[in-house]
């Protein structure tokens, strides 16, 4: 969508807030609509969540998101509707314009994820939004979204990714996220946050920020996983909301649920903070019920029931797999896995491999890993398991579905974003060389 590479000369935020002030974004503005959603693993779960929230509360909601799954205008949406093909071309020559006046100044490029966020602001704010959900691209301190100096933020989970970046520790990695945060605002934590709570509340301490953490100041409980839907109690503060039900299955959704509650609660506490606390708890609940997300353990279809996960860290992936066997039963299933060439492969198929005794290897149209080192990957994690290799996803999609047939077995698509979802554009017909990613 632009002409731009994926990331720009050195720390954006200087260009950055020229670029938005080149646009005419009300910055006053853009920081009391916002929150923030930053972390290693979900993230879009999250902001969807509390943009779910926000429009049954009967707000103009924004939401700015990515990567996009299937098309790119995914990334921008207003109340659940994605940003036209004639919106997005009216304000991307307006953001050009503005890119190639502030780089001439400054002698800097700008990246594609800048110029995407620089819209985001643009089309929210030409759609007079109420309320903005913002995900980060990678980190916080140096993430464009660090432009909004939002007081309401969070980082979801904590993982090793970008390290190159970031930093090659948990302690560093959940700082850096931190710093999406405006100084005296909160930062809500999830719960695998909570091994770092000591050193993120001295961390967040000398900028007056509040850490609140999953399970500590922000409780849940009587977690229920089931296919048909999930249940939960939570409590915060004087707000205790029982049998709050989940449309996103898995059991790690419980943690984004929670913040994705809790993160639209303080907002809605500075900004409108005597409304009525029945309206609140009707907006959360139906926000919850009707939140759509795909890619997190998607049932694509019923026969044979195939399910696709989009994690692609070892981590996410590990909660992926306890979650899709405690509702689909750990029986019976025919991996397809492979990796990105830019991640851990072998940890990645590691963690996978162990728990299926049909496992078919392949690689992505995107950046997928050779199959045969994934071949190798898995045969080193589990010697006992039958071994296939794909070459590609077509061929992946049509072995696995004629084995899911014949041997009236389940298929679990794992182990990279750009794997699951080219599966499942194959398997509904489409080819994965038609997707387009950056």
């Amino acid at each position: 969508m632009f002409d731009l590479p994926k990331y720009g000369d050195g720390v954006c935020l200087a260009r950055m807030a020229e670029l938005l002030n080149a646009l005419r974004i009300d910055r006053a503005w853009l920081q009391r609509v916002s929150v923030v959603v930053t972390g290693s693993n979900g993230k879009g779960s999250t902001a969807a969540m509390v943009a779910s929230i926000g429009r049954d509360y009967g707000l103009r909601t924004g939401l700015f998101t990515s990567p996009h799954l299937f098309r790119f205008n995914e990334r921008i949406q207003v109340d659940g509707i994605e940003i036209g093909d004639d919106a997005f071309a009216q304000r991307k020559r307006l953001v050009d314009a503005a890119i190639a006046d502030v780089s001439k100044r400054h002698g800097e490029r700008f990246g594609a994820f800048e110029a995407l966020f620089a819209l985001a602001c643009l089309y929210f704010q030409d759609s007079q939004c109420d309320f903005a959900v913002f995900e980060a691209g990678i980190g916080g301190r140096y993430d464009p979204i660090r432009l909004i100096g939002a007081r309401e933020t969070c980082v979801t989970s904590v993982d090793f990714e970008h390290v190159d970046l970031l930093g090659n520790s948990l302690e560093l990695i959940a700082s850096d996220k931190s710093d999406a945060c405006a100084a005296g605002g909160t930062i809500l934590y999830g719960e695998n946050c909570r091994q770092l709570r000591p050193h993120l509340l001295e961390y967040n301490r000398s900028r007056g920020c509040t850490s609140l953490f999953v399970r500590n100041e922000v409780r849940i409980d009587n977690e229920a996983v089931a296919a048909s839907g999930q249940q939960f109690d939570y409590q915060f503060g004087y707000h205790d909301f029982r049998r709050l039900e989940l449309n996103l299955a898995g059991a790690f959704q419980f943690n984004n649920a929670a913040i994705a509650v809790t993160l639209f609660l303080l907002w809605l506490q500075r900004e409108q903070p005597r409304k009525a606390s029945d309206r609140i708890e009707a907006a959360i609940r139906a926000g919850l019920r009707n939140v759509r997300w795909p890619g997190r353990l998607e049932v694509i279809q019923q026969d044979p029931l195939t399910v696709i996960d989009v994690g692609h860290t070892p981590d996410g992936i590990r909660q992926s797999l306890a979650s899709l066997t405690s509702i689909h039963g750990a029986d019976g299933w025919i991996l397809v896995t492979g990796a990105s060439r830019d991640k851990k492969a072998d940890e990645i198929v590691g963690v996978l491999a162990p728990s299926f005794d049909t496992i078919i290897c392949t690689a992505a149209h995107h950046k997928g890993a050779d199959p045969q080192a994934i071949a190798t990957a898995a045969r080193l994690g589990n010697s006992k398991a039958t071994i296939h290799v794909a070459t590609t996803i077509a061929d992946a999609v049509r072995l696995s579905q004629e084995m899911a047939q014949e041997q009236q077995r389940k298929v679990y698509v794992a182990g990279g974003l750009f794997l699951a979802i080219e599966y499942a554009t194959v398997a509904k017909g489409g080819r994965a060389g038609d997707l387009e990613f950056f």
